[in-house]
């Protein structure tokens, strides 16, 4: 469904993804896992328009997207739970999830998504400023959700949550994964993305280090301390 072909994405003159290439196929979770700085950020930029590569190519359902704006991208099918959840503050939950609304016959509405987030319809008359954190990232999704994305791309969706928010995110992830919804996870949270995906890769400085499938991952301690962190 997706596939990154060898981009090489720029800020200014500063040279960040150096040939990155990965694959996403039809209703699978790949996650993308990779110290600070390691251009994570950069690479879901690349994806959703924000910052087109200058070299490589980038396709989605066989059409080329990487000279795409983010608007087109997002019409297309790919939908976006950014880094920092970035809600409107001013708008209340229903507002926030209101504005996204993209009817698809029988695809995400927001009683479907009140079903997955029962809070978020507790919270409807609530300023999206006023949520926790967990909240947030839930109307965060939630929102994504309601464009009816056939690829869900989730920037660090774990930041700033608190363990038992985390495992809540991960049951909701497991649930999106089995009702057959693609996935692109962008974390450092290891459990997490092994808990979800079925394959990973790992970024090092702009460049795909590693791929594989998350138990063997898991069972590789050189790649984990190398480029993760783990000891």
């Amino acid at each position: 469904m997706l596939a990154v072909d060898a981009i090489h994405t720029y800020y200014g003159e500063s040279h960040v993804l150096r040939g990155a290439s990965l694959r996403v196929g039809a209703g699978e979770a790949v996650a993308l896992l990779g110290r600070n700085g390691a251009g994570k950020t950069t690479l879901v930029r690349s994806i959703v328009g924000f910052t087109p590569p200058r070299a490589g190519r980038i396709v989605f359902g066989g059409a080329p997207i990487h000279r795409l704006p983010a608007h087109r991208v997002a019409r297309l099918g790919i939908g976006l739970v950014p880094q920092g959840r970035r809600i409107f503050a001013p708008l209340t939950v229903t507002e926030n999830l209101v504005f996204a609304e993209r009817p698809a016959g029988d695809g995400w509405t927001r009683e479907r998504v009140y079903e997955v987030f029962p809070r978020l319809r507790e919270r409807g008359g609530q300023g999206g400023g006023s949520l926790s954190g967990g909240e947030q990232q839930m109307l965060a999704i939630g929102r994504a959700l309601l464009t009816n994305p056939r690829l869900l791309v989730l920037d660090e969706p774990s930041e700033g949550l608190a363990p038992l928010i985390v495992r809540e995110l991960g049951h909701v992830l497991v649930r999106l994964k089995a009702e057959g919804l693609g996935m692109l996870l962008v974390e450092q949270n290891v459990p997490l993305a092994l808990r979800v995906a079925d394959r990973v890769y790992v970024m090092s400085k702009g460049e795909i280090v590693y791929e594989g499938t998350p138990a063997v991952l898991d069972a590789n301690e050189d790649v984990k301390r190398r480029y993760l962190g783990i000891a």
